[in-house]
């Protein structure tokens, strides 16, 4: 046997056809990587593409938060923020309150719908926020007891007329100081869409919605649809309360978070003006944490054959009168009186709710026998 032409630890040689598969299969890995590496981009460029409107409405509800019109302005597409107009919400007098209210709002995404080849989105927020009826309400009372107190004091009336200005400026400082005191905050929740459009500059909202204005303005706007719908349907209410049946057992008995009444007497004198008139009686309990008067707190009403009965002043002096008016400290009970004009003999229905009360808040009433 001939071994000269071998060397020894010599490998064999590989074949030709070993090569070519070798070869094919690093091709294909290399084309396979680049198509991952190309579709990886592809993704991520999508993801990206895709997260610019949801960035769009996180910087514009971060704006609202910090009540930057500015910064708002120019995330819409229509750099308008005219609906704030018929609020308050843009007032500077009012804008320390409202900064307060707004920097406690959150949000969250929670839904994104994205056409790219439109250049059109919608995001969907979900957003919660202060509802700010407890403090609008606690904050006019306070105005009006003030406003109560001053007309009362033994300071001589100021000569000077009315400054709207001033006014604002007295109301804004007692909202913000119900808002400081506020121990216990009420949240409301809301899914806001925002429509998007791409831009030249980036993505932008459409326009500014009545939502979002709403929320700005701590449901301020459905306040005032309460305050106006509880204002229309008092001479529906009244009128009721008039012609019901079912009234002549009723007490005039009202109990709310802020102060309480409840009938005592009545009787039948006459005015000034020697005119027959009925003066109720009750007893006024101050429920609050601060001094307020029955004046303030309670709407008290007179009706005969449905319509409204005037009110008047008594011929004859009561202290029970003057405690209508008279600040009384928080727990105490006063006994009030209050007069009310007659057109006859026939009876007449009082009714009692809460001043500047909302839909739904209670009320009662009582069929008083003249004669």
């Amino acid at each position: 046997m001939n071994t000269e032409n071998i060397t020894p630890n010599e490998d064999p040689p590989v074949s030709t056809e070993k090569k070519k598969k070798k070869h094919a299969g690093l091709i294909i890995l290399i084309v396979i990587m680049v198509i991952a590496v190309y579709l990886g981009c592809c993704t991520g460029y999508y993801l990206y593409q895709r997260k610019q409107p949801a960035q769009t409405v996180e910087h514009f509800l971060d704006s609202v938060r910090k009540m930057d019109f500015n910064t708002m302005e120019s995330l819409l597409q229509s750099n308008d923020l005219s609906a704030l107009d018929n609020t308050v919400v843009n007032d500077e007098v009012y804008f320390d309150f409202f900064k307060k209210i707004n920097e406690k709002m959150t949000y969250k995404i929670i839904k994104n719908n994205f056409s790219p080849q439109n250049g059109t989105a919608s995001v969907t927020a979900h957003i919660t926020y202060i509802d700010g009826t407890p403090i609008y309400k606690a904050a006019v009372s306070e105005f009006l007891r003030q406003m109560v107190s001053n007309a009362f004091s033994e300071e001589s009336p100021s000569t000077e007329p009315d400054n709207p200005e001033e006014t604002h400026r007295k109301l804004a400082s007692i909202l913000y100081k119900a808002a400081d005191e506020n121990k216990s905050d009420q949240f409301s929740e809301a899914d806001i869409t925002y429509p998007l459009i791409k831009t030249e500059s980036g993505w932008k909202i459409v326009s500014l919605d009545e939502a979002t204005v709403r929320i700005m303005s701590a449901d301020c706007l459905n306040m005032e649809d309460e305050i106006n719908n509880s204002i229309d349907g008092e001479s529906d209410t009244a009128s009721d309360s008039g012609s019901a049946t079912d009234q002549e057992n009723q007490i005039l008995d009202l109990e709310t978070d802020n102060f309480s009444i409840k009938y005592t007497k009545h009787s039948v004198t006459k005015d000034f003006a020697g005119n027959p008139c009925i003066m109720v009686y009750y007893d006024y309990t101050n429920k609050s944490s601060s001094p307020s008067s029955a004046m303030v707190d309670v709407n008290l009403s007179a009706y005969q054959h449905g319509n409204s009965c005037e009110a008047a002043i008594p011929e004859q002096n009561d202290d029970a009168i003057d405690h209508f008016t008279a600040e009384i400290k928080p727990g105490q009970t006063v006994n009030v009186c209050q007069a009310f004009t007659l057109t006859d003999e026939s009876d007449v229905t009082v009714q009692a709710q809460e001043s500047f009360s909302f839909s739904g808040n209670e009320s009662v009433s009582q069929v008083l026998k003249v004669k």
